[in-house]
C-alpha cells in the first residue's frame, strides 16, 4: 500500500512541491554518492550520471516530470546491463533519484538501493551504518521525520 504522505498536494495529498523538490534533491545526493561504484565497472555509460543531473534540473523547474521519467528508464537499463551488483545497485538508487520527480515515494528507493550498492562489496558494519548516518545528515529538517519512519517501516532488513 503507497504511503500517502508522499502523494502531492496537486493529486490531493499532503506533500508541498517545496518538499517534494527536496526529496527529490536528498536521493540525488545518496545515489551520487556511490555512483562511482557504477562508473569504475563502466567507465563510458553516464546514463545513471545523466539521471542525477536530471533529478537536479526536476528541482530547478529546468525539466518536465517526462524528461526525468525517461532518464530513470535510462538508468535502469544501464542497471540492468551492468555486469555486478554493486554496480547495478548504484544505477537503481539514480534511477530511483530521478523517478522521485514523478512518486515521490521513490526517494527512500535512492538511499535503499545506495546502501545496497555498498553491502554489495562490503558487509563490514561500520561502513554501512556510515553511509546511512551520511544520508541522514543530508537530510533537510523538513522531510527528516518523512524519511526516517520510512526507513523504519520499509528497510528494516537492511539492519541499520
Amino acid at each position: 500500500m503507497r504511503d500517502k504522505r508522499f502523494i502531492a498536494e496537486h493529486r490531493g495529498g499532503p506533500l508541498s512541491m517545496q518538499k517534494h523538490c527536496l526529496l527529490a534533491a536528498w536521493a540525488a545526493d545518496c545515489a551520487e554518492h556511490v555512483l562511482p561504484l557504477f562508473s569504475n565497472q563502466h567507465p563510458n555509460d553516464n546514463r545513471p550520471w545523466h539521471a542525477i543531473e536530471a533529478a537536479r534540473a526536476w528541482t530547478r523547474g529546468e525539466i518536465t516530470v517526462g524528461a526525468a521519467r525517461k532518464a530513470s528508464v535510462t538508468a535502469h537499463a544501464a542497471a540492468r546491463e551492468a555486469t555486478d551488483d554493486a554496480a547495478q545497485f548504484a544505477a537503481r538508487a539514480a534511477g530511483h533519484a530521478v523517478a522521485t520527480a514523478h512518486m515521490a515515494d521513490h526517494a527512500p528507493g535512492a538511499a535503499m538501493y545506495a546502501i545496497k550498492a555498498l553491502k554489495a562489496i562490503t558487509n563490514e558494519e561500520t561502513v554501512i551504518k556510515q553511509e546511512h548516518a551520511w544520508q541522514v545528515e543530508q537530510l533537510p529538517e523538513e522531510i527528516r521525520d518523512l524519511i526516517l519512519s520510512t526507513f523504519k517501516q520499509k528497510f528494516a532488513f537492511l539492519s541499520l
